[in-house]
């Protein structure tokens, strides 16, 4: 089945293109090819193709270290709105271009209108060297993903409008599916241990520094979001960031009050090779865990559950879940193509949250240690703030445990 693109007309307010042909194509792995104006940085990349349903965000969107080796569709058809600037990103390494390779949009890039702007997104797009697609019948593409699956591509952008498309459908089909993939290794900011006391945004005053810290905590680094460390240092926490391959003795040399366990791309079961027996040995130090996204699939790995493909994913900061625990609703924002599978939960561990989308697994904590987990991202901020009582957990779990 091939996605039937039709020719798209420029809407009113946007700069209208000049180029006689298409400068861009996006090019499937079923030998779909989809035409396009480029945008951003000229060249190729490949990833998987998801979609993301946000309507706002996308600057931190794409700079997620969890979204490494895809290439996202915005189903929301403004973007660049507000511009871009050096705050926003979430990736901790600010030199690193680790996030999106690719992106696709159904209108041109939008002007920015924001105060806190300071480049235009495309400018933003080229010095990232993110490729992107413009003029796109994104709701055709989304459901082709959401019927198909998630597939690898290749996005290209070329002034000229030269392809050989018959060797980026060869290269589309020739690259390597997400499942064994272990990307942490290239999103993983921190080499050595980093230490971390930045505290959320302010208006006026901007982002601040924790100076009374009551609680440490060590943040096992599998491409922990910015936002997440803040939220941690908001809460008197001084945070720790330590490298994914970090042992057991290394972490808990570290005296840690409690481990965070971050989000992060790729198939958590190639990840869990060797991060599980270090997250092993901090259970069995009863040391207060929290995980998040990647980091919960990796404390399911860790007490024996297991983890699957999901076919199109969750992203998006729309997603009804609901905890068990309140008995409410959330809505919140989600970044998986890998699920724990509830089923597997062993019987020292409760299922706290499901997807009221598919009911997927969204959540654990466990019954004979001090540990929890949620599989959606509570410091994305789409409720804006109605997840920030996990965080508030965490603490809870630190205060009580015993001395």
């Amino acid at each position: 089945m091939n996605v039937q693109i039709q020719e798209k007309q420029i809407g009113a307010g946007t700069k209208p293109w000049s180029e006689p042909v298409a400068t861009a194509l996006l090019v499937l792995a079923d030998g779909t090819v989809i035409e396009g104006y480029g945008v951003g940085a000229t060249g190729s990349a490949t990833g998987e193709v998801c979609f993301n349903t946000a309507m706002t965000g996308y600057q931190e969107i794409l700079t997620d270290p969890s979204y490494a080796g895809q290439i996202i569709t915005f189903t929301f058809p403004h973007i660049g709105n507000v511009g871009a600037n050096s705050d926003d990103i979430e990736t901790v390494n600010m030199a690193g271009t680790y996030g999106a390779t690719g992106i696709v949009l159904h209108a041109n890039i939008t002007n920015p209108s924001n105060y806190r702007s300071t480049a235009h997104l495309d400018a933003w797009l080229k010095q990232r060297n993110i490729v992107g697609i413009c003029g796109v019948d994104t709701r055709a593409l989304t459901s082709h993903i959401r019927d198909n699956g998630m597939q690898n591509a290749v996005i290209i952008h070329n002034a000229s409008g030269e392809f050989d498309r018959n060797a980026l459908i060869h290269q589309a089909k020739a690259l390597p599916n997400m499942d064994g993939l272990d990307l942490v290794p290239m999103v993983g900011a921190s080499k050595s241990s980093l230490p971390w006391s930045e505290t959320s945004w302010a208006l006026e005053t901007g982002y601040g520094e924790n100076t009374h810290a009551q609680f440490h905590v060590v943040a096992i680094d599998f491409g922990v979001k910015r936002n997440i460390l803040r939220l941690l240092a908001d809460r008197g926490c001084k945070v720790t960031v330590v490298p994914a391959i970090s042992s057991a003795d290394q972490v808990l040399s570290l005296n840690p009050d409690g481990v965070f366990l971050s989000n992060g791309p790729g198939d958590p079961a190639a990840t869990g090779v060797y991060s599980v027996p270090t997250i092993q040995a901090v259970l069995n130090a009863k040391i207060p865990t929290f995980g998040i996204c990647l980091g919960h699939q990796m404390l399911a790995l860790a007490i024996g559950a297991s983890t699957v493909k999901m076919a199109h994913g969750h992203h998006g900061a729309n997603h009804p879940v609901k905890d068990f625990t309140t008995n409410k609703v959330e809505i919140v924002s989600m970044n998986h193509g890998f699920a724990v599978d509830g089923g597997s939960l062993p019987d020292n561990a409760t299922q706290t949250h499901i997807s009221l989308f598919d009911g997927t697994n969204c959540g654990l904590s466990l019954t004979d240690r001090p540990a929890f987990s949620v599989q959606h991202h509570p410091e994305a901020s789409p409720g804006p703030q109605d997840s920030h009582y996990l965080f508030d957990r965490f603490i809870e779990m630190m205060k009580s445990r015993p001395v």
